[in-house]
This record gives structure tokens, C-alpha cells and sequence, in this order.
């Protein structure tokens, strides 16, 4: 079992995962005021939360799209677990083929979307991140990463909105079969979250018309589950794909068979 931890703009996803199963799945906050040890207390809480025997973990991987923070979380994984982990970027061999104009600039975690959507959906894909961005990654029949598109996400729409129209406010992010509001706050749900579903459903019917072939469509991170049930197209939800890719990393720089 190793701890596999993804460090994102808004949220920190941390986990345990073995060959056999995820054991849980839980969401920190990002917080660049806080030291090593703060983040090291977090980690420990919730890992004995679940229960967790620090003494059966054998290593750790992090992915960061926090480049200021990567170190502070190092420093704390190493606190907790007394080995150091794994950092995504930091000379890993992914077994990706990234077929971009800069592939450096890719995002960690899309990288690491990718390599599980291989593994454990097979290639044509499109892989749906559903996080402070909204990200769509290309994955051709050849299982190389060809592109993709980056959105604000709903949380941030949403609160660029109510921090620059005077009348508009923060709402709940549910779900909603109506599309017509009677409302201010049904309005916003509608344009927001059935927005979100409609933008997803257009995005892939392009992708796949400029591909020339249809593809899975996974969804994982943040909102997903509340704006993907929305979607007409078919999209598998998977919110332990990115540990599934951090593990697979794992194993393979550190010999390990990937099952």
C-alpha cells in the first residue's frame, strides 16, 4: 500500500491504494500559509482516521500543479511516513507520449489522469477534470496525449460572478432538470451547472468529429458528480482515477509489474 497525494489549486486529494483497491479518498484544503508540520498533522489525522498502519505503507508519490508548496508537502510525507515520496515531474518516467507544442508545460495532474485512463480504460479517450479548471485531455487510438481544452471551472465561474455583478451572489452547486429559472438563484444553477454539462457535451462531439472516431469519456475531480449525471453523452465517473495514475507511477519507477 503506498499514500498517493495530488496537490491542486483549491484542494489537496490524498489516499492509500494498493494493487487491489482504494481504501479511501479524501480532499484537504490548498493552503500556502501552512508549514510542513500543519500539512504532516492533517495527513496523520486523517490516515488514522481510516485506520491506516503508517508501518504497512511503503512509499508515497505526489502530483502538484503548486510549485511553491511541492517541497513543504515532501517535508511532510516525510514527517509522517519517514520516506520520502515520489514527486510527478521531478525525473519520473510516466510512459506517456506527450504529442504537444511545450510538453513540459503540461499539467502534473493530467499527466497522471492519462496514464490511468490508459491503463485502466484503454485508448481512444477523453478525460474529464472537473477541478478549479475544467480540463479535457486527448488521448488518440495510439494511447498518445494530443491536446486538449482548459475552462474556468464552476466554482470559479461562479464566484467571478458574484464578486463583479452587484446583484448576483454565491449559490449552492446542485444539480437541476430545469433549464428555465423562475429565480435569480435558479438561474445561476441552470447557467452554471447545466452550462458546465451542455459545454462538456458540445466539447466532446467536436473532439471526436476532429479525431475522426469516437473515444471513452471518463470524468473525475470536484464537480464532476454533479454536472456529468446532467450530461446527454455517456461519461464514465471515476473520482479515484488520479490515484490509480499515481500508483501506476509508483510501480513502474520502482520496478514493480503494473497490473
Amino acid at each position: 500500500m503506498i499514500l498517493a497525494i495530488d496537490m491542486g489549486n483549491t484542494n489537496i486529494v490524498i489516499g492509500c491504494i494498493d494493487d487491489a483497491k482504494t481504501y479511501f479518498t479524501e480532499r484537504l484544503s490548498t493552503d500556502k500559509s501552512k508549514t510542513d508540520l500543519e500539512y504532516a498533522m492533517a495527513f496523520k489525522t486523517v490516515l488514522e482516521l481510516y485506520a491506516i498502519d503508517i508501518e504497512k505503507l511503503e512509499g508515497a508519490i505526489i502530483s502538484s500543479v503548486v510549485p511553491p508548496l511541492e517541497n513543504v508537502l515532501v517535508r511532510a510525507v516525510e514527517k509522517v511516513i519517514g520516506k520520502t515520496p515520489y514527486v510527478v515531474g521531478k525525473n519520473l518516467d510516466t510512459g506517456l507520449t506527450l504529442k504537444m507544442d511545450k510538453p513540459k508545460t503540461v499539467g502534473n495532474d493530467l499527466i497522471v489522469d492519462a496514464v490511468a485512463g490508459i491503463h485502466e480504460y484503454k485508448a481512444p479517450l477523453i478525460i474529464i477534470d472537473m477541478g478549479t479548471a475544467t480540463t479535457m485531455s486527448v488521448i488518440d487510438q495510439d494511447a498518445n496525449y494530443v491536446g486538449g481544452i482548459i475552462a474556468p471551472g464552476v466554482r470559479l465561474s461562479m464566484e467571478a460572478l458574484a464578486s463583479t455583478a452587484a446583484q448576483l451572489y454565491k449559490v449552492s452547486l446542485e444539480g437541476s432538470d430545469v433549464v428555465i429559472g423562475k429565480n435569480t438563484i435558479d438561474c445561476m444553477k441552470s447557467g452554471l451547472i447545466l452550462g458546465a454539462a451542455c459545454m462538456l457535451d458540445g466539447l466532446i462531439e467536436r473532439m471526436e468529429e476532429e479525431l475522426g472516431y469516437s473515444t471513452t469519456v471518463i470524468a473525475t475531480g470536484g464537480l464532476s458528480k454533479v454536472v456529468v449525471p446532467l450530461c446527454k453523452r455517456k461519461i464514465i465517473l471515476d473520482d479515484a482515477l488520479l490515484l490509480k495514475g499515481l500508483k501506476i507511477i509508483y510501480d513502474r519507477n520502482t520496478m514493480k509489474e503494473v497490473i
